[in-house]
């Protein structure tokens, strides 16, 4: 019978451990609850196992006493257990709720913006425009030390980005033209799409082909952020400065895309010393430039320094400089090397109307091989020693 009273007390126990009056303050707590739930139910079962052994030894030992039938009553036994309830509509973690150490250090936190930085990098990991911009090549550490660059493309959304850089692809760049053309001009993503196209309409009214837009693009990165007026204004000056026809004026556009968005202060400077202090002709000029648009921007010193040797210590006229302006965009230092050798042993001769004749486009533009293979009829080794004698 103490047995019996035992059991009764332990079974009691038992059913008064409900797991489900426990409020469930965060997720981490259910998977902990929901570990522990199967070690309650075995602990039933085997408290149960133990019960219905004693009611068989009991039978065993003697006749059954109504009391002990109403100690161990069958519905206890046989009912199910209650279903658990959805510990997934527990309420959300509270922020003034006391973590445990071990809950505290497996907390991931995102690290916040640094409130001040000299480098663009240290922002990459919390943008993802600066990261879409790394990854398309744009060279963030060429940004830094630019006023206000920095700043601007944090503002940036990336959705703006991704439709500028849209709009350039249309335009026949590369994605690997974009990472460099960006570096070298980020404000064009702050232009608005409605100006780029217009901008772009405009040149295409001027006879410039989709094309040969992206190219100058791609050779001159801020040309797109000049509004329509300056555009139209650039070239303007270009062509009646130039005195060229609307075909040549493009053809010199196209190719030095820079003429339109740099200064047009050397190209002014630079058509009067071809004219004032070179001696050169308008139609003479104007034939140089179509030629070697470079020479409009070209160094006065430097032009000047080249001129003057070609022509007084070469003793070549103005009409051979014209046919082979060429010569006039060569290093003066490599003129020199080579009018000198070619002195040394007695081939120094520039005039077409005389035998020996050296062309000034190969004195220029040959490799040093070939200029003593063809021009000096030398080796390579007694040109080299003859450098470094000057």
């Amino acid at each position: 019978m103490a047995s019996v009273r035992v059991w009764q007390r332990c079974s009691g126990l038992l059913l008064s451990r409900t797991v489900l009056s426990v409020p469930v303050p965060n997720q981490r707590l259910r998977l902990i609850l929901r570990g522990s739930t199967p070690l309650l139910l075995s602990e039933q079962s085997r408290l149960r196992a133990f019960a219905l052994s004693h009611a068989a030894g009991q039978n065993e030992s003697g006749p059954s006493s109504p009391t002990a039938n109403r100690l161990v009553p069958n519905r206890a036994l046989t009912e199910p257990l209650p279903v658990l309830e959805d510990l997934d509509g527990a309420p959300p973690l509270s922020p003034f709720e006391e973590l445990s150490e071990e809950e505290a250090v497996q907390i991931v936190a995102t690290p916040p913006l640094p409130p001040v930085s000299t480098s663009l990098r240290d922002y990459v990991a919390q943008s993802e425009t600066l990261s879409a911009l790394v990854q398309l090549g744009v060279n963030l550490s060429k940004l830094d030390h630019r006023p206000n660059v920095g700043s601007m493309l944090l503002r940036l959304d990336l959705q703006q980005v991704q439709e500028r850089l849209l709009f350039l692809r249309d335009l026949g760049l590369q994605d690997s033209d974009l990472g460099p053309l960006i570096t070298r001009n980020p404000f064009i993503l702050t232009e608005t799409l409605e100006n780029l196209r217009a901008r772009v309409s405009y040149l295409q009214s001027r006879r410039f082909s989709v094309e040969a837009v992206g190219s100058m693009v791609r050779r001159a990165p801020y040309l797109l952020n000049f509004s329509v007026q300056r555009l139209d204004n650039r070239l303007g000056f270009l062509q009646k400065e130039l005195g060229l026809s609307p075909h040549k004026t493009r053809d010199i556009v196209t190719r030095l895309p820079r003429l339109v968005c740099g200064s047009l202060e050397p190209v002014k400077e630079n058509l009067r010393v071809y004219e004032l202090e070179l001696g050169f002709r308008p139609n003479e000029i104007q034939h140089i430039v179509t030629r070697i648009p470079k020479l409009l921007t070209a160094n006065k010193r430097r032009l000047t320094e080249t001129f003057d040797y070609i022509h007084n210590t070469m003793a070549v006229p103005h009409m051979l400089i014209v046919k082979f302006p060429q010569v006039l965009n060569t290093s003066l230092l490599r003129i020199k090397e080579r009018h000198l050798f070619l002195q040394h042993l007695g081939k120094a001769q520039y005039d077409p109307t005389l035998p020996g004749y050296i062309s000034l486009d190969q004195l220029a533009a040959l490799p040093d091989p070939a200029f003593c293979a063809q021009l000096a009829a030398a080796s390579l080794e007694d040109f080299e020693l003859f450098q470094k004698m000057l």
